[in-house]
């Protein structure tokens, strides 16, 4: 199925409420759990099934997600977990056991994913795991970006990039339209195109480790330069603060798989309440990994300071 319209509608959602882990990252693997189960298992019990599996590691990040959006969403589902059945593990005790397999049945195998590497991706954005990258002292330059080039790979000449928002949301990217496919699409060639993509974290997990996760994020990256510019110059000093304490709880909350529990209901209706009104335009200039923001218009109403303008002699 093709789930690119709801995973936008996602990223939108991510953009919006600035919905980030630790580091900074974007939680945009949490988000595909989401829409895969909010999206496919209704689907699947409409049509009789009684189950639905997946692939996950036991006890990782993706298993209680997996767990948590099915009783969610299709409270009527059993789940099957592979890698909690003795059998499963016998038959595929390691990584070399499974990738011997996919090769044997001629599976599709995702671009960048080997025994010791793996990647994760979608509209919004790519996880990079490997048990290379998982060493704190391995250099960050070993991994190979998916579709971004580095900083110093990209275009010689910046690249000027207008983006507008109306009501709190993205309304348009260099022409792209309010369509959330369009622009996530031109935003992320664009942020690929000239190496604003990295974030290299040691995140806190779900069951309580720590972990070094790689994370390539053209698009949203990009993005955020110009939402958080409109956010500074629309709201005053309380509501930026109270942004930033819902969007820490939102960015948990799209961790922990707990997106649709009331907490998580109440921080976006504060969040909306806070944003729904806020809209207007940033033009970016974008190079070799630089976003620098070269103009703004806020259709917001600001009370902005005009000492200088005025003379110098008073405030306004």
């Amino acid at each position: 199925m093709d789930l690119r319209s709801p995973m936008a509608a996602v990223a939108s959602d991510l953009l919006r409420y600035r919905a980030r882990h630790d580091g900074g990252y974007w939680n945009t693997t949490g988000a595909a759990r989401f829409v895969l189960v909010s999206e496919l298992a209704p689907l699947m019990r409409a049509d009789g099934c009684q189950t639905f599996a997946h692939g996950c590691v036991g006890g990782g990040n993706d298993q209680r997600r997996f767990a948590r959006y099915g009783a969610q969403v299709a409270p009527g589902l059993s789940v099957i977990e592979p890698w909690t059945n003795p059998q499963a593990l016998e038959r595929f005790p390691d990584r070399e056991a499974m990738l011997a397999a996919v090769a044997e049945h001629g599976l599709r195998l995702d671009p960048g994913s080997s025994a010791e590497r793996s990647t994760d991706a979608n509209l919004a954005g790519i996880s990079h795991e490997s048990a290379e990258l998982e060493d704190l002292e391995t250099p960050v330059t070993r991994l190979r970006p998916r579709w971004s080039n580095w900083p110093g790979q990209g275009p010689a000449e910046p690249e000027t990039v207008t983006v507008t928002f109306l009501d709190g949301r993205v309304a348009d990217v260099n022409g792209s339209g309010p369509d959330p496919v369009a622009w996530m699409t031109l935003a992320n060639e664009i942020g690929a195109r000239h190496g604003v993509w990295l974030r290299d974290v040691v995140e806190r997990r779900i069951i309580g480790t720590v972990c070094r996760g790689i994370y390539e994020a053209p698009g949203l990256e990009l993005l955020e330069r110009a939402w958080s510019r409109i956010l500074q110059a629309s709201l005053d000093a309380a509501g930026r603060e109270l942004y930033d304490r819902l969007a820490a709880v939102l960015g948990a909350a799209m961790y922990e798989a707990r997106w649709l529990e009331p907490a998580a209901q109440a921080a976006r209706d504060g969040i909306d309440r806070l944003v729904g009104e806020v809209g207007g335009s940033v033009t970016l200039s974008v190079h070799r990994g630089l976003v620098q923001v070269e103009r703004m218009k806020v259709a917001s109403a600001v009370v902005q300071q005009t000492r200088f303008g005025s003379g110098g002699n008073r405030w306004s």
